[in-house]
């Protein structure tokens, strides 16, 4: 199975909650990146990636300190929204490693799943 028939299988069953907005994420081989989109207006409410965080080296160079970061200000950009209920899009990746730290981040900033 590929990454896109696992990504549109995921979307499909995501999208079906329409009062919530979609917390979803994307990991390149050098950036992560979170965005917050509206999916009946089809408009991106916010987002945050790695390039936006600057040089944080005491966040530590597994990545995972950054993907928290992550987590933390888009959680902060959606309750200045004044959204507070989300749903976890993880894009077809599993749920470990720094994905898992984006949404434990967006937990902590406030955000519930």
């Amino acid at each position: 199975m590929t990454y896109t028939k696992r990504q549109i299988r995921t979307r499909s069953k995501v999208r079906a909650v329409v009062d919530r907005p979609r917390l979803t994420v994307h990991k390149s081989n050098k950036y992560l990146s979170a965005q917050l989109i509206d999916d009946s207006k089809s408009v991106t409410l916010a987002s945050v990636n790695e390039k936006s965080l600057g040089k944080l080296g005491e966040l530590g160079k597994d990545g995972l300190g950054k993907a928290k970061e992550i987590g933390k200000m888009i959680a902060e950009k959606a309750i200045k929204l004044k959204v507070k209920k989300i749903v976890f899009d993880k894009g077809g990746y599993s749920y470990h490693g720094k994905v898992k730290a984006i949404a434990d981040g967006a937990r902590e900033g406030g955000l519930e799943f």
